[in-house]
């Protein structure tokens, strides 16, 4: 899962550690000549001054001047050749813009490449450049654990958007819950639901499903299959029916059965789609159900994350579960979708098989994407 990404954002880790390695060598070589210098030209002075006491006293150490020249420059932000020239002196260096340049531009190039949306890449970039510009390292220290650290607040900050706790959110909701999912054909909608009946069912929680995609031929027929296959209730009506009137069945069954659950599918529909569209907002008006849900492929990549920005302002929703993760090399969309409609990636699905739904997990996508979860 997401291998492609991966490898990139491990190629840029080692080229900034190798642009910085090139960097601590040179930097290492220049402290050894400041050092030296220093040397060579205290020996006299200190000789000099010898049993002054109060050219001792009123002569500021070494020390006290660093560590007022230190302050200073903290004030101002400078990284120039007083701070440089310190750094070397301990044993350190500092890592600059023109240090990142070249590998911020291939990585750019790289979640550009992996479907990551544009704004998105940006802002990972500026976060990246912001925590590393002005930081210092020691000759002896590994540049890539500063770089991971990095990637890691970078990519957490736009993965993380709106997070919530689910599970939470469903115990705490009046019964019976209503979820309606959302989406373009072809996606893994039914699916989905089906994998949502399995993962309710695991903790307790009965379902209904209602088949609201009255357009499509064959609908019924689809999610029939997976309420048999989960010996769960079906409430649909005849091709060509009021969409909102089976949501309206489904939740009333629910009621008067002591059901949790209503998992409502609704017709694969297009932001352009003006009558499907229509029928979304009379659902919401007739149901107004406790979530709305929109489903697309990982693989979908730039298009995924378009679908759902446009599904978001057409009929807002609550939240996005991503189908087909599995075989997904990119990862765009995973990236993108939270920062772009704020509102969070739910769930991966990750197989074919019911149980193979999977809560997301922004730290352990991160983990994954730098290798730390294989």
């Amino acid at each position: 899962m997401f291998d492609g990404l991966k490898e990139k954002l491990g190629s840029f880790r080692d080229e900034v550690e190798e642009t910085a390695d090139e960097k601590a060598a040179e930097a290492a070589t220049d402290a050894d000549g400041v050092a030296e210098t220093e040397d060579a030209a205290g020996a006299d002075p200190a000789e000099a001054t010898e049993g002054s006491g109060a050219a001792e006293d009123a002569t500021p150490t070494a020390d006290e001047r660093g560590d007022e020249s230190d302050d200073a420059e903290a004030e101002n932000g400078s990284t120039g050749f007083g701070r440089k020239a310190k750094s070397f002196a301990k044993g350190r260096f500092v890592i600059e813009e023109e240090d990142l340049e070249d590998p911020l531009w291939n990585l750019e190039m790289a979640l550009l490449e992996s479907d990551v949306e544009m704004n998105v890449a940006e802002e990972i970039l500026d976060t990246i450049e912001a925590n590393l510009v002005g930081e210092t390292r020691k000759f002896t220290e590994s540049t890539g654990s500063i770089v991971e650290d990095a990637l890691r607040d970078a990519l957490l900050e736009v993965i993380s958007v709106g997070q919530f706790d689910f599970e939470e959110r469903i115990r705490a909701a009046e019964k019976p819950i209503v979820i309606v999912f959302t989406g373009v054909n072809g996606v893994g909608k039914t699916t989905t639901i089906a994998k949502m009946a399995r993962y309710f069912e695991q903790r307790g929680l009965s379902s209904v499903m209602a088949n609201g995609d009255t357009y499509r031929a064959g609908a019924n027929e689809q999610i029939r299959g997976h309420a048999d296959a989960l010996d769960m209730k079906l409430i649909s009506h005849e091709q060509g029916g009021d969409p909102a009137a089976v949501l309206y069945d489904a939740v009333e069954y629910a009621d008067a059965n002591g059901v949790d659950v209503v998992l409502g599918d609704t017709a694969g529909r297009l932001h352009t789609d003006q009558d499907l569209m229509a029928q979304l907002e009379k659902i919401d008006r007739v149901v107004d159900p406790d979530m709305t849900i929109f489903v697309d492929e990982a693989v979908a990549g730039q298009d995924a994350v378009n679908r759902a920005r446009q599904f978001n302002e057409a009929a807002e929703i609550d939240g996005a579960i991503l189908s087909k993760a599995d075989a997904d090399s990119q990862g765009g969309a995973a990236i993108s979708i939270a920062h772009v409609t704020g509102k969070p990636i739910l769930f991966l699905g990750v197989g074919q098989g019911y149980d193979d739904l999977e809560r997301f997990d922004p730290e352990r996508m991160v983990d994954r994407l730098l290798g730390e979860d294989d």
